[in-house]
């Protein structure tokens, strides 16, 4: 059977009228970009530990946080890299600025950054968040203890007040 001139030529026309295949080249190449780009982007992120337990007191500062130990003291607790070592009724109690408790925990922590390719003459340092209303003895035995424990920086952790612009 022979086919008409008009279906020769409709047929002609979708031949020639296939659809195109999806090009993923391009794509590809856009969200190879966006991964590089967020992940060089998320490194430069660097956040504190936080305690709705804490209220920190306000200060203007200037320079960036770096990663170290931390040392949470709230009412109730004190925490060292999210482990509770000591309650603060025992250490206001104890005698001895050194608290021993915390000064274990303190050396632990140096060890494990040892462990992990630090340099043996680097003290380390470490950062105290204790909450505003804490009494100026504890804070007192918190850092005599770091420093005891080897840590040769310690800071303490503020929030940052608003600079008023003259």
């Amino acid at each position: 059977m022979e086919t008409s001139r008009r279906a020769r030529r409709m047929e002609r026309h979708h031949s020639r009228n296939k659809p195109a295949g999806l090009n993923l080249v391009a794509l590809m190449d856009i969200f190879t970009i966006l991964v590089f780009f967020l992940l060089v982007n998320s490194s430069d992120v660097q956040e504190m530990p936080s305690s709705r337990a804490v209220k920190l007191p306000e200060s203007n500062i200037e320079s960036k946080v770096r990663q170290t130990v931390t040392v949470l003291v709230t009412r109730d607790d004190i925490i060292v890299q999210g482990q509770a070592v000591q309650k603060v009724s025992a250490a206001l109690a104890d005698n001895d600025n050194i608290l021993q408790p915390l000064k274990a925990a303190l050396e632990e922590q140096a060890r494990n950054r040892l462990l992990q390719g630090g340099a043996e003459q680097d003290r380390g340092e470490v950062t105290i968040l204790g909450d505003r209303a804490l009494p100026f003895q504890l804070l007192k035995k918190v850092m005599a203890t770091c420093t005891e424990s080897g840590y040769g920086t310690v800071s303490l952790a503020v929030q940052q007040r608003g600079v008023k612009e003259s």
